[in-house]
């Protein structure tokens, strides 16, 4: 019976768990920050997303229960006063985060052993490989510009690239074990970091010839601490690639980088540079600009929504002219550009939406607020803010306010992590206080819109935060 009874409390208190687990997973499995999480009780209860049971996850749900059924057996094989026991069913729900803490580190070698498997499975398979490599990294605009190179180099060459926003170690290595062809001629690879030293661990992994790096900002302050700290990681790219390096010019930092880039490398996006934009028009879903590269032009037009897109194409397009595909190629491929899905993803109906749910940083809220302004109605936002700013996280959200006063005739704010300085940069701003509302789930959020929609309204989603946000 002792048997029966701990595998029974350990299936209730797995259950209870997976609101933890789930958390842990938002968090990319780091343990840290889900103590972070679990200390302010900001746990992710919430319905937008759900338990992904990758082979991770079925590992770590099993530990967790694999080492609450073992406390509990020994509990009703030690003690034998129900009330007790009872006691101490409670307190193992209360201590549920502590069970969760033990189980990653007595798991952690093995997803370590696991990890190296996979990692040198990959390479292997890599080095057997024809194709050239092309690495992209930054703080913003890396899934898009993968997704428009991608699109354009595939006019002419036989192109793999890691999907969606695969650009961890674990899902490159995914994509070379399971979608990469002896026939492919590019392989295109996303790269992702969170702390100094990322960068460079990836471009052991893929051995880069091609490097892309875009704007790169304050962007996971959080873990960085610094924007020094950003621009060393991103700059690894720079120090590891062998051919050559495009970097766009649309920041700061990019530009710092550039000049201490020894590579060969090219600087885009900048006018009189080797490839650039001027005569950008922005009318109602299409955009429309004269692309330079090396001295020659064409005028083109895109579905695809903002500046930052714009530039996203011309780096794109560059890269893609030194790969061999010439202009009337990449013009082709531009028209024939498909929305990225919540990359200012424009969606007709009875009202107009601009999908820009993906995330969010300051200068992309700009441009997004830039073409929700080119469309006549009633503008309305659906934002939570920023996130992952450190300590400047309030004053940027504080500033975006300002900018949203401009534009907008309603806001929505979701979720109360930025409620107080969001509003208190509309309130400055001089917006009418009248025409903002709060919600803190998407049933809440439908319901005021519903309120607000008529058939000439335009509405921006503006970052969508995960469950682990409130």
């Amino acid at each position: 019976m002792n048997v029966l009874f701990a595998f029974l409390v350990a299936v209730a208190e797995t259950f209870l768990m997976l609101p933890l687990l789930k958390t842990y997973q938002l968090e990319n499995y780091r343990i840290l920050n889900f103590v972070k999480r679990a200390l302010k009780l900001n746990l992710g209860f919430g319905d937008k997303n759900s338990i992904k049971f990758t082979k991770r996850m079925v590992r770590a749900i099993f530990c967790n229960f694999l080492l609450i059924f073992v406390v509990f057996l020994l509990i009703f094989y030690l003690i034998h006063y129900v009330y007790v026991e009872l006691i101490l069913i409670f307190v193992g729900v209360l201590i549920l985060p502590i069970f969760l803490i033990i189980s990653h580190f007595l798991v952690l070698p093995i997803e370590k052993l696991i990890m190296h498997h996979y990692i040198k499975k990959a390479k292997e398979k890599l080095k057997s490989m024809p194709c050239r490599k092309i690495a992209i990294t930054g703080s913003f605009g890396k899934t898009s510009t993968k997704n428009i190179l991608l699109q354009i180099l595939s006019k002419k060459f036989r192109t793999c690239a890691t999907p969606k926003s695969y650009n961890t170690p674990m899902g490159i290595c995914k994509t070379i074990l399971e979608n990469l062809s002896p026939l492919d001629d590019f392989f295109i690879v996303e790269m992702g970091a969170r702390h100094k030293g990322d960068i460079a661990f990836l471009c052991n992994l893929i051995g880069a010839d091609y490097g892309i790096l875009t704007p790169v900002g304050k962007c996971h302050i959080e873990t960085f601490k610094t924007l020094e700290n950003v621009e060393k990681t991103k700059f690894e790219l720079c120090q590891n690639v062998k051919d050559f390096m495009l970097i766009n010019a649309k920041s700061e930092s990019n530009m710092r980088l550039y000049d201490k880039c020894e590579k060969k490398k090219y600087l885009i996006c900048k006018e009189d540079s080797f490839a650039y934009a001027s005569d950008v028009g922005l009318s109602e879903g299409v955009t429309i600009f004269t692309l330079h590269i090396d001295n020659k032009s064409v005028t083109v037009k895109t579905n695809l929504l903002g500046r930052a897109n714009v530039d996203n194409i011309v780096v794109a397009s560059s890269l893609a002219y030194l790969l061999g595909v010439n202009l009337l190629d990449i013009k082709s491929g531009i028209e024939n550009l498909k929305p990225i899905p919540h990359r200012l993803e424009l969606i007709k109906g009875y009202a107009t939406i601009i999908d820009d749910s993906y995330n969010s940083n300051y200068d992309g809220f700009k441009q997004a607020l830039s073409v929700l302004d080119s469309f006549s109605g009633k503008k309305i936002l659906v934002t939570p803010g920023m996130v992952e700013l450190g300590v400047e996280q309030d004053k940027i959200n504080r500033d975006i306010a300002c900018e949203i006063a401009k534009v907008c005739d309603y806001v929505i704010i979701m979720n109360k992590v930025n409620k107080n300085a969001l509003t208190e940069g509309l309130r400055s701003a001089k917006f009418d206080m009248k025409n903002v509302a709060y919600a803190q789930s998407r049933k809440e959020q439908k319901e005021i819109l519903k309120k607000l929609i008529t058939k000439d309204s335009v509405i921006l989603f503006e970052n969508d935060l995960p469950d682990n946000y409130r």
